[in-house]
């Protein structure tokens, strides 16, 4: 059974009444909740973190960088979007940082605060979804899939580099960020890759602990370095490091057990 809101009857309008007997009408707060959760689910933000917040993400205690990865989401949230110009955000760390969180929370927060058409998508399920366009006994087309991607305000790109790349992955990612960048639209990406150029082009970079992570491959051997590079042009940087917090919650609820 649907609940009927106590404030407007299920109208939709809740009456005011001010101190000197004059009163006006205005859309009741069910109605606001109704309009972000439809914004929300617009979006694709995974149920999963639907409701992670930028106040729920846990800094305190942990690795500095993490402190103030926190504090340029804030800032990107707030100053959204003078001056950026589709200046997007580069978020790069290994697994189990709170990455996902932070893009999420953003995301969410620019969709509540802001009304921003934003959507997410998960890299790996996007470009399955786009393979999957060319089954003809699917309904839908390669265009049907990307024009959302192509006209969010807003894209989260989840977990970037996670499919191995050949040529036709290669070719789709610059599709993709060569349409947005030209349309100067903002695009905020997460990826467990270091982000420093392939194998081809790594002679010429000094590797750090980084270099060496995820079997030694970096963002540029999975996108490509002419991609990696268009990215350093359309997002700001930011380095996430520390301990997993996946492994560390998991211990903590094991040891309770």
């Amino acid at each position: 059974m649907v609940e009927v809101c106590a404030k407007c009857g299920g109208t939709g309008m809740q009456v005011i009444r001010k101190p000197d007997g004059q009163q006006f009408a205005q859309s009741c707060d069910c109605q606001i909740q109704a309009r972000v959760e439809r914004a929300l689910q617009r979006a694709g933000v995974p149920e999963r973190y639907r409701g992670k917040s930028l106040q729920s993400f846990a800094s305190n205690g942990k690795h500095a960088s993490l402190f103030s990865a926190l504090m340029h989401a804030r800032k990107f949230v707030d100053n959204y979007p003078f001056g950026m110009e589709g200046l997007g955000l580069l978020i790069v760390g290994s697994s189990g940082l709170g990455k996902t969180h932070l893009a999420a929370g953003i995301l969410q927060a620019l969709v509540i605060e802001k009304r921003v058409n934003g959507l997410f998508y998960d890299y790996h399920e996007l470009l399955k979804k786009i393979q999957n366009s060319y089954n003809p006994s699917v309904a839908a087309t390669e265009l049907s899939v990307l024009r959302p991607v192509f006209d969010a305000e807003v894209l989260v790109l989840d977990d970037l580099g996670a499919t191995r790349p050949t040529d036709w992955v290669w070719d789709t990612v610059a599709h993709i960020l060569n349409a947005r960048y030209g349309r100067n639209q903002t695009t905020i990406i997460t990826t467990n890759f270091p982000n420093l150029p392939s194998l081809a082009n790594r002679e010429a970079v000094a590797l750090g602990s980084a270099g060496r992570a995820a079997r030694g491959e970096t963002l540029g051997d999975r996108i490509g370095d002419r991609m990696r590079s268009r990215l350093q042009e359309m997002c700001v940087v930011i380095e996430m490091q520390g301990e997993d917090r996946r492994e560390q919650e998991n211990k903590a609820h094991f040891r309770t057990l």
